[in-house]
């Protein structure tokens, strides 16, 4: 029987003139080659990529997990220096020169005029300054999702995306997609809904924050999400990657409905349809446990919850952490005033 099978091996061998696999391991890069393109032309829909281009390290998530811990703290210590010293040299420039932002608003929304950088500069320009604070911020923020989105349509790039993109603790990179992840949709309509609702709190919040406390509690709420998910993720042994704004949109939600529980909120596929804000944010807290018990995969329902617990935290303990920045506002105030020239010569 054995020498009847190898010479029907080598028949087939000479009749299709194709070498067999000679290994096991050759012939399972096949399978997965295989399934690979099978999934990338599936036209389901996805909130994460199907194929994994590297294999999760499933054995080191526990370390993974004590890095994404150190990184999520140094992060959020960066952010709210960061967010300090914005705050002072925003401030330096309005008591520095205080007719110069009048002039400049008024120099640029002179109708009829063409300056010598054109007329597309000059209507640019004007749109800016007719934003608010809230949307101000909002629009750096939407165009860094829109162009994420539009690099992971490039197949050439879809690699390097999953690598510093998608965030799963089993990745070999893990501290860097704990942040870029935030940025990044693989679905058209989780951009949409996302930046959606983003932009509909991003004016009352940033006039209660400011600015400056606007785009760290969104970045921290962020990164406290990734963290709140990969320790999720290393609880049930799951290398599933999880991407989007959804953490740190949840944190705005979460201050907002904490400061404002009475406000009126709607669901805009649902007209006549209304809530107060309290409850709408219980109803998606219910939703996301419940997720989290039942396992749902469609979202990464403990990033959600962290990102509203530190929203709510954030409008209870937050001015509170913000009057504490007097000392890293007088240390910088002191370093720039030693390396940065005097001018009274």
């Amino acid at each position: 029987m054995t020498v009847l099978s190898r010479l029907l091996g080598a028949a087939l061998r000479t009749y299709n003139k194709v070498p067999l696999p000679t290994s096991t391991s050759h012939f399972r890069a096949q399978v997965r080659g295989f399934k690979r393109a099978k999934l990338a032309k599936d036209s389901s829909v996805t909130i994460t990529p199907k194929v994994e281009f590297e294999t999760p390290n499933i054995r080191r998530m526990g370390h993974s997990l004590m890095k994404c811990s150190i990184f999520a703290a140094a992060f959020c210590t960066t952010t709210y220096t960061g967010a300090v010293i914005w705050e002072y040299e925003r401030a330096r420039n309005r008591l520095k020169n205080p007719f110069q932002a009048f002039t400049k608003f008024n120099w640029n929304a002179m109708e009829g005029w063409r300056n010598k950088e054109g007329e597309l500069r000059q209507t640019l320009n004007k749109w800016w300054n007719d934003l608010s604070d809230g949307q101000r911020v909002f629009w750096p923020i939407f165009f860094l999702n829109a162009a994420v989105y539009a690099l992971w349509q490039v197949p050439a790039l879809k690699l390097a995306m999953f690598r510093y993109f998608a965030f799963s603790p089993a990745a070999h990179a893990v501290c860097l997609p704990m942040i870029l992840s935030t940025f990044s949709h693989y679905n058209l309509f989780h951009l949409g809904a996302n930046m959606y609702v983003l932009h509909s709190f991003s004016t009352p919040i940033c006039s209660k924050l400011g600015m400056e406390q606007f785009l760290g509690l969104y970045l921290c709420s962020g990164v406290l999400s990734s963290l709140a998910g990969a320790a999720f993720k290393v609880l049930i042994r799951s290398s599933v990657p999880s991407i989007g704004a959804s953490g740190a949109i949840m944190g705005m939600l979460g201050y907002f409905c904490s400061k404002y529980p009475d406000s009126r909120l709607g669901i805009i596929f649902i007209p006549n349809f209304n809530f107060s804000a309290e409850q709408g944010l219980m109803g998606i807290m219910c939703l996301d446990t419940t997720g989290l018990i039942l396992r749902w995969r469609l979202f990464d329902h403990a990033a959600h919850l962290s990102g509203a617990i530190s929203g709510i935290m954030y409008a209870k303990y937050g001015q509170q952490l913000w009057e504490k920045r007097r000392p890293i506002s007088h240390k910088w105030h002191e370093l720039r005033e030693t390396f940065t020239p005097t001018k009274s010569r």
